[in-house]
């Protein structure tokens, strides 16, 4: 006996609602975001990473369709924001972080709550420093050998300001004193805007920070004595690097995007799309020319593989540096 209309349209249904059913997870599309996505800038605003990130942010939240909102949360050399971020917030994709090579010195040298590699999902890669050492545009040393000669002539006298203990800045110029055996004096500071005024204001002798002195270099309040890339910079050419004057240091500290362990594959390769294309911005490449860097993107995949390998690789550094974490 024939189906009756009746029943046709239910087995119609039944089916349909059972292919729907049958279809894979990896199909099934999210929908992110729904509500703005926050970026924590473990540094200050108004420094170098704090200007790209920002460009970053206005960029993505045009594929994203919702603001992208920059929170400042600085301290513990740029490790205390993501690190907090890893042990507390949602792994839904709302909340990410800049994450930057310190973190992946810090555990070595603090003991910290949180695991650089196994606590995080790693988005993007996204672009690296310019490393330079500056100083007061009045300041007695006119170049870099002459702020060594210093150092060597008064042991421990001789300071800079870096970003904080355990940041790049950091620790390329510890790496370069013990290579040119001179005894320089640390004073870590917050961030690069509160650093740039402190040397400004007379209160440092020099700073060693990514490319956030640019406006003060060629305003003409700082001198750029050296830089720490392989070649000499495009934008200040006349400037050596710290390799070629044979201190035997190169540092460009890649950093990136993470966000908590457990973060839906779907809704990370969402974010990675978004940020990859704002990273080739026109916005964010004007930026980056400003700041004197070049985009150095790594898929999810890669960039966790970065960061795993060079977690690895930084121990023998730290340990060379004298600065292990004691038990």
């Amino acid at each position: 006996m024939p189906a009756s209309p009746l029943r046709r349209a239910c087995l119609g249904a039944l089916l349909c609602i059972l292919a729907m059913g049958a279809l894979p997870a990896a199909a099934q599309t999210p929908q992110f975001p729904t509500k703005p996505v926050t970026v924590i800038v473990p540094f200050p605003a108004g420094g170098s990473t704090d200007r790209h990130l920002r460009i970053l942010a206005q960029e993505a939240s045009k594929s994203l369709g919702q603001p992208v909102v920059v929170e400042n949360r600085p301290g513990a050399g740029g490790t205390l924001g993501p690190g907090t971020m890893a042990k507390t917030a949602k792994p839904d994709g709302y909340t990410i972080t800049l994450y930057t090579l310190a973190m992946l010195r810090m555990p070595y040298m603090q003991h910290t709550n949180w695991h650089p590699i196994n606590d995080f999902d790693f988005i993007i890669g996204l672009s690296g420093y310019t490393f330079g050492l500056t100083v007061r545009a009045d300041s007695p040393f006119k170049t870099f050998n002459e702020y060594i000669e210093a150092a060597r002539k008064a042991p421990g006298t001789i300071d800079y300001g870096s970003t904080g203990v355990g940041s790049s800045p950091h620790l390329l110029m510890e790496e370069l004193a013990i290579n040119a055996k001179v005894k320089l004096n640390h004073v870590p500071f917050k961030g690069n805007a509160d650093m740039q005024q402190a040397l400004l204001g007379g209160h440092v002798m020099a700073q060693s920070d990514a490319t956030g002195w640019d406006q003060f270099v060629d305003a003409g309040k700082m001198r750029l004595l050296v830089t720490f890339g392989e070649k000499r910079t495009t934008r200040w050419p006349d400037v050596p690097t710290a390799q070629e004057l044979g201190y035997g240091v190169v540092s460009t500290s890649p950093y990136g995007l993470a966000g908590p362990k457990g973060m839906d594959p779907a809704v990370i390769r969402i974010l990675h799309d978004a940020f990859k294309q704002a990273l080739y911005s026109p916005a964010s490449m004007e930026v980056m020319q400003q700041l004197n860097q070049q985009p150095a993107y790594r898929n999810s995949a890669d960039y966790r593989a970065w960061a795993a390998d060079t977690y690895v690789k930084q121990k023998p550094l730290i340990e060379h540096l004298g600065l292990m974490a004691k038990n």
